[in-house]
């Protein structure tokens, strides 16, 4: 019970790593205009779910990535016919993946794992403290 919220900055801290990992997949797709499948790349959205935890007495809010899914937004098209990616019109189709829009969530998902590291900290300080009061 006493280290539940260690428990919930702990998912916090993992929903963001999750998020952090798919700005960078994104970013370094940023080019990329044949996935494999002969298809451009398109930009990856992670979808957070709250999870209510009610087996204690206080019930708990924690944060899961639910999924992945990709941004449907439509694709950037630039007329290169002597591409060898190029459609019968000569366009060349380029992920959705806008450079600053994922640094920007970049710069976000680490203050928020941030944030969540300082209130497991200050938990854990506290639970320290705790125990030391209670050794007297």
């Amino acid at each position: 019970m006493i280290f539940k919220g260690l428990e919930v900055s702990i998912t916090g801290m993992q929903a963001q790593r999750i998020r952090l990992d798919i700005a960078s997949s994104n970013l370094a797709n940023v080019n990329s205009t044949n996935d494999g499948t002969g298809k451009p790349y398109r930009r990856k959205v992670p979808v957070f779910e709250t999870v209510l935890d009610n087996s204690q007495k206080i019930p708990l809010y924690r944060v899961k990535v639910s999924s992945i899914k990709p941004d449907m937004s439509p694709l950037k098209a630039k007329y290169e016919p002597g591409n060898p990616d190029a459609d019968e019109n000569g366009y060349v189709y380029y992920p959705n993946v806008d450079p600053i829009r994922e640094m920007v969530d970049m710069m976000s998902a680490i203050r928020t794992y941030g944030a969540n590291l300082t209130a497991f900290n200050t938990h854990k300080d506290i639970l320290i403290k705790t125990i030391d009061i209670l050794k007297v």
